[in-house]
């Protein structure tokens, strides 16, 4: 017990073989969790809820929880923040199943201690947020932290899937800096997002709320101006990746992004000649995850490293894996 209590990640190493579909069910829903908690996030904004608690870390100043006098937008702003242990609930998941696993793998352990220190640094980064008063610099900063655990949990998610080999490219040198530079372009792409949303209407709540000093016309130019740069460049890639004979996944993961971008296009465009309605900023707020972890799993799998190791099974005389969730 005391071994236990002193180092409770290794006790529960020592008595417990996850299988490999456990680490994957693991870091699928983490990633999962951390696209519903920016899907959130948006809703906050969208209904006017970013002061329904108007404190932090407390929800008033008279009371831990949302209570019933503060209506539907106190409890909205309560039910985000409480999201963030369900977050951390899955990330604790990825962190003890990937920690148990056998032959350990550290670097899936190390990325889940990332996901971790992630979400606390943007739990305390949204705190700042309401207290600031929804200042649309630290919201556009909430989002891209936000996007960084995003990040970290789709490498996550490719990791567990393959080995620990050194990376071997799969394609050449200049479609490999091709993709590289697309993704950077698509990180600028969101960055200027998140200032046409500081500019535009929605400021997160009903009271007279600072925005971003650009001018909204032409910060969504630039925005568009961007996204069809993105569009062009995965286009022209993915017919590299065919000329070039480049492997089925490649390809595949180039294709993937177009698809995802087209839509995007076709809900920011029709958002933008409709005013921005309510329903269809939040599908492009999705739209713009999706768009990200197709842009990362594009990048990684320009390389490979090799198959993922086959957990040691336990023995009869060993413990044996509790029964997995449904």
């Amino acid at each position: 017990m005391l071994k236990a209590v002193r180092n409770p990640l290794a006790f529960i190493a020592a008595h417990w073989t996850p299988r490999s579909r456990t680490i994957r069910r693991a870091v699928s829903a983490a990633l999962l969790m951390s696209v519903a908690i920016v899907v959130t996030g948006g809703a906050v904004r969208l209904t006017g809820s970013g002061l329904g608690c108007d404190t932090w870390p407390k929800c008033s100043d008279q009371s831990l929880v949302a209570t019933q006098e503060m209506g539907p937008h106190g409890l909205i702003e309560f039910g985000n923040r409480m999201l963030t242990y369900v977050v951390c609930a899955a990330v604790g998941w990825v962190i003890i199943a990937s920690r148990a696993a056998e032959p350990e793998r550290r670097g899936l352990t190390r990325l889940g201690w990332a996901q971790f220190w992630v979400v606390m640094s943007n739990g305390v980064l949204g705190g700042l947020t309401v207290l600031a008063k929804l200042n649309p610099f630290l919201v556009a900063a909430h989002f891209l932290a936000a996007t960084a655990l995003i990040t970290v949990a789709t490498v996550t998610w490719q990791r567990v899937r393959e080995g620990d080999d050194a990376p071997r490219p799969l394609v050449g040198v200049p479609v490999r800096r091709a993709v590289i530079g697309l993704t950077g372009l698509a990180g600028a792409l969101i960055v200027v997002g998140t200032a046409v949303t500081g500019t535009g209407e929605h400021a997160g709540d009903s009271s007279d709320i600072e925005r971003m000093p650009f001018d909204w016309d032409t910060i969504t130019k630039v925005h568009s101006l961007l996204a069809w740069g993105v569009v062009l460049g995965t286009a022209a890639i993915w017919a590299a990746l065919k000329a070039a004979d480049a492997p089925a996944v490649t390809r595949a993961r180039a294709r993937d992004l177009f698809v995802v971008l087209m839509s995007q296009g076709v809900i920011g465009y029709t958002q933008y000649f409709l005013d921005e309605p309510e329903g269809l900023v939040a599908l492009h707020l999705l739209g713009s995850t999706l768009v990200w972890i197709a842009t990362l799993r594009l990048l990684l799998a320009t390389r490979d490293r090799g198959a993922a190791p086959e957990p040691r099974l336990p023995s009869p005389a060993e413990p044996r894996e509790a029964p997995v969730p449904a």
